[in-house]
């Protein structure tokens, strides 16, 4: 029962200032982008005694919500650095400086009269967005028992997720939503921070980079005792030993390094191909196009949020289910089934599309389609993607690896953003067509490339990954077989 409470303990207070924060400020932003427009506006005008251009006032909001992306593509860069130099716990602690920095110029933007202050805000925020995604499942995976880790790393997914709900609630009218009140809704984003302030203090660092980056055995075992309560740890301390055996003399390496070296081959390449393949699948898309599709199901215009509030509720809870059945059915399994029930959903959702004017019915199969693929991505993609780096790379690698992801993320999320107007316009009823292509692509590679992790410590991972990135090495070193020897006498 300690051992769960501490491990519980761990994983919220990670959370809830980490990938929660990423969620939460994603989704906040829509809801006040009106008042914010006006405000430039004003602020503007009383400048220069003349009202800005719409032109202009869309170029500095589009700006202003890309910035979160310029920011997080940032921080994720400073993770790796961060969680080498001064641990995974320290650096969620101090990524907090770039919360509180923006939520003050947020919460004091409309007195100073300064659109500036908001739009530094929101790069702020996304550099600390870009750190907490890269360093919580990092730090968590670590913590977590080897029977658990998976569980343990997709609450990262589950905190996301939970975040985006948040956001679109407490950017409903009836809370913080009004004209009035944005300054407020935007510096929220401070109440995560002051939680997670007051309560990981208190919980243990990694017991891995405790030992393995410090070579700080006591630490370590305090670590540990304090994760898995009273139960023995004789057997992980010994893996711990083991992996930093083979660590042993090895640097940390930087990002660049990791695609140079051929012991690392498949291990990039499923990083790359898998998290290309969550940002460019549409799941993000899917939120952007939903007012419309709502709409053309005859729901009126002023319950569409709480539609979209119920697609954020939908990938919770999938997220939720598919953290509690990862350790039993697998990674790879998730992951297929995740890519294969949004190809099917997508074609029909596209079809739907297609067919909308024809049939009365069209519009709700097209809901229908939009919910279906939101809990289709909550199932695989949305977690076990982030795993990916903590299981596939040793201790070495793995601040790197997330650097990697990281960056690959973020501007696959900018390009996501700045090109779906564009398929939008062109494409007109088929603009699933080239999110279907990556969602083929996803489950066909994890079938045929990924490794399942399931049940296996990170030494045994290592060692079947070694297997796959010099094949030709291993069939040399396998004893030759001549057939069975024939035994022509027996003695009693």
């Amino acid at each position: 029962m300690v051992q769960a409470r501490v491990l519980i303990l761990t994983i919220c207070a990670a959370g809830i200032g980490g990938t929660f924060q990423f969620g939460y400020n994603l989704s906040i932003i829509n809801t006040p982008t009106l008042y914010i427009q006006e405000f430039t506006n004003e602020t503007w005008q009383a400048r220069t005694g003349d009202p800005m251009p719409k032109r202009l006032i869309l170029l500095l909001w589009s700006l202003t919500v890309s910035l979160y992306s310029l920011g997080g593509l940032v921080g994720s860069l400073l993770a790796g650095p961060m969680a080498i130099m001064v641990g995974r716990k320290k650096s969620l602690l101090v990524n907090n400086i770039f919360v509180v920095a923006a939520g003050t110029l947020f919460a004091f933007s409309h007195k100073a009269g300064s659109f500036e202050m908001i739009m530094l805000g929101r790069l702020l925020i996304g550099v600390s967005a870009g750190v907490s995604m890269n360093i919580q499942p990092m730090y968590l995976g670590e913590s977590a028992p080897q029977e658990l880790r998976g569980a343990v790393a997709m609450t990262s997914a589950i905190f996301a997720s939970l975040g985006i709900m948040m956001g679109q609630v407490v950017g409903l009218r009836e809370f913080l939503g009004g004209p009035q009140a944005w300054p407020l809704l935007l510096s929220s984003c401070l109440v995560p921070a002051v939680l997670q302030l007051a309560s990981l203090p208190l919980l243990p660092e990694s017991p891995r980079f405790l030992l393995i980056d410090c070579g700080d055995m006591p630490a370590c075992l305090v670590a540990l005792r304090r994760l898995r309560g009273g139960r023995d740890i004789t057997v992980e301390l010994e893996e711990l030993v083991a992996e930093q055996a083979a660590c042993q003399g090895q640097r940390a390496k930087r990002p660049w390094e990791l695609f140079g070296e051929q012991a690392l081959r498949r291990q990039v390449v499923s990083l790359v191909v898998l998290g290309s393949a969550m940002e460019l699948c549409g799941n993000d898309s899917v939120y952007a196009y939903a007012s419309s599709v709502f709409q053309a199901a005859g729901v009126p215009e002023d319950k569409v949020q709480y539609a979209i509030i119920g697609m954020g509720s939908c990938e919770l809870l999938t997220a939720a289910i598919s953290c509690m059945v990862i350790e039993r059915v697998g990674r790879r399994v998730l992951l297929m089934g995740g890519y294969g029930l949004m190809t099917c959903w997508g074609s029909i959702f596209t079809a739907a599309l297609c067919l909308q004017d024809s049939f009365a019915w069209m519009p709700y199969l097209a809901m229908s389609c939009v919910f279906a693929f939101i809990l289709s991505f909550g199932i695989g993609p949305a977690g076990v993607t982030g795993i990916l780096a903590t299981e596939l790379f040793d201790q070495s690698a793995r601040p790197a690896a997330y650097v990697v992801c990281g960056a690959l993320l973020w501007t696959m999320l900018f390009v996501v953003g700045l090109g779906f107007p564009f398929i939008m316009e062109s494409l007109s009823s088929f603009l699933y067509v080239p999110f279907l292509v990556v969602c083929v692509c996803g489950a066909v590679y994890t079938g045929l490339f990924l490794p399942e992790t399931k049940g296996k410590t990170f030494l045994e991972i290592a060692q079947e990954l070694h297997r796959l990135n010099f094949p030709q090495r291993h069939r040399d070193l396998a004893p030759s077989w001549g057939g069975l020897d024939v035994v022509h006498t027996t003695e009693l």
